[in-house]
């Protein structure tokens, strides 16, 4: 955001920082929703809130128990409501934020090679029963029973199935390999205590890719390769999370990563060395353990929430379901797998969680739901003239800006003051905040522009504007 406003800053003639002004005082701001023919309004937007503090409550209604930060913004502002314990309904500004992380997956899967599939979450009792996981997760698994009483479980993860599918297939060859398979769906987990909103819930989207390799040397390529995709992921995302060594648990195999995002309310623990960038979950260590075990150097401890997590599976898995291939030599070999999940809901809160201020929602910016709000005058104001310069800025922004398409708000409670549907669009967290007060009357006219993810506000023409905006990148 500062390349943008410093672009701004290089047009004279455009731009005047709010602060040089005379008699100058600094807004804060809250909030917004679209409709109308080809515009999007705010107050066609079904988007049911509750800002005032004292109007958020836990599911046993104390809200003095929302102890996380994303979960008390996420409720307030109408991003999510709860059905029941662990289980949210995503609205409409929290389903856009997700389909757009969606993008960037898809983009990072299928950049090195990614192949989307979609398998069903209904998982027979058989496949889990031959991987012995159906005992091993325990009441973790949520299981049901059809009218024929076989038995099934709402899949928590795919090894099972996308080995199943992989091993159907009788002639796949070494020259089809590496084979790497994702999905991005629903999944279930018994959680004996979900909290913390979307943190750690019942029902959750999670990207699974699986992957089908010739040989241990290539399955470690690949292994790497995911790994790369991930880091690529946060940091488009401006997520600084750490890749920490972490025990393979149920899933199995011999190498495990998480990829751990660090925040106080992180449930889980893991310890970095400054001096050799060694990192690891403690549940790795023995827990007499306080120097690094590379360079011997003071370990430093660290919460932080879980958000991508990667296994090296070898053939646990394939030797189980006979998931093979013909190799070069025309014979049969067993595929070498990987398996790489991503906690989609988790990242969209976890994101909310460290950016966010106490108040106020902020968003990576090719998350934001909407990248700009238009804030007309208030009706019977001394400035309401300026409404219709409003509204055809808004038909310049999406005729001159293709990529804003849908992407712009504007907020036709001219009820209300510029001054309360601003605390709406702060709350709200849109990247970019543009108002027509008392300087859109000038010649030419001067919108008030506000930048939230820095907290700078400028004062642009339309031209200004558009300049601005233009910058704006969106997936």
């Amino acid at each position: 955001m500062e390349g943008l406003l410093t672009g701004c800053r290089a047009l004279p003639t455009l731009a005047i920082c709010s602060h040089q002004l005379p008699g100058y005082i600094p807004h804060r701001f809250h909030y917004c929703a679209p409709g109308r023919g080809k515009r999007l309004v705010l107050s066609r937007m079904f988007q049911p809130q509750n800002l005032r503090e004292d109007q958020v409550l836990s599911p046993e209604g104390k809200s003095g128990s929302l102890t996380c930060r994303s979960q008390r913004l996420m409720l307030q502002v109408g991003l999510i409501h709860q059905a029941s314990p662990g289980c949210y309904h995503l609205l409409p500004y929290a389903v856009r934020a997700m389909e757009k992380l969606m993008r960037v997956i898809d983009q990072e899967m299928q950049a090195i090679g990614g192949q989307k599939v979609n398998m069903p979450s209904l998982c027979s009792a058989d496949l889990w029963q031959a991987s012995n996981r159906w005992d091993l997760l325990g009441k973790e698994l949520l299981r049901l029973q059809d009218r024929h009483d076989k038995e099934y479980c709402l899949g928590p993860t795919h090894e099972e199935a996308i080995t199943a599918l992989v091993a159907s297939q009788k002639t796949l060859s070494y020259r089809q390999l590496p084979l790497l398979l994702y999905q991005v769906t629903r999944k279930f987990r018994d959680e004996p205590r979900p909290r913390f909103g979307l943190l750690r819930s019942r029902e959750f989207y999670m990207k699974d890719m699986y992957t089908f390799d010739s040989s241990p040397e290539t399955a470690w390529q690949t292994y790497n390769l995911v790994c790369d995709a991930y880091s690529s992921l946060f940091d488009r995302l401006g997520l600084q999370c750490v890749k920490v060594q972490a025990d393979v648990g149920s899933i199995g195999g011999t190498m495990s990563h998480e990829f751990q995002l660090p925040v106080d309310i992180g449930e889980d623990r893991f310890a970095l060395c400054p001096s050799c960038r060694f990192s690891a979950n403690v549940e790795t260590l023995d827990l007499s353990q306080t120097n690094c075990p590379a360079c011997q150097g003071p370990l430093t401890e660290t919460k932080g929430i879980e958000v991508g997590h990667t296994f090296y599976l070898g053939t646990k898995y394939s030797s189980i379901f006979n998931a093979q291939f013909i190799n070069i030599h025309g014979k049969l070999a067993l595929a070498e797998m990987g398996c790489y999940g991503l906690g989609v809901t988790r990242i969209l809160a976890a994101a909310i969680e460290v950016l966010s201020t106490e108040d106020c929602i902020r968003w990576p910016g090719l998350l934001a739901p909407y990248q700009a709000c238009l804030i007309p005058p208030k009706k019977g104001s001394r400035e309401e003239v300026a409404e219709e310069l409003v509204g055809h800025l808004y038909d310049h922004i999406t005729e001159v800006v293709p990529q804003l398409r849908g992407e712009v708000l504007l907020d036709d409670r001219t009820q209300l003051t510029i001054g309360n549907r601003l605390k709406d669009a702060n709350k709200f967290g849109y990247p970019f905040v543009i108002i027509a007060g008392r300087k859109a009357l000038e010649d030419p006219a001067h919108f008030e522009v506000w930048c939230q993810n820095t907290s700078e506000v400028v004062f642009l023409t339309r031209e200004g504007v558009i300049e601005l905006l233009s910058q704006v990148q969106v997936v």
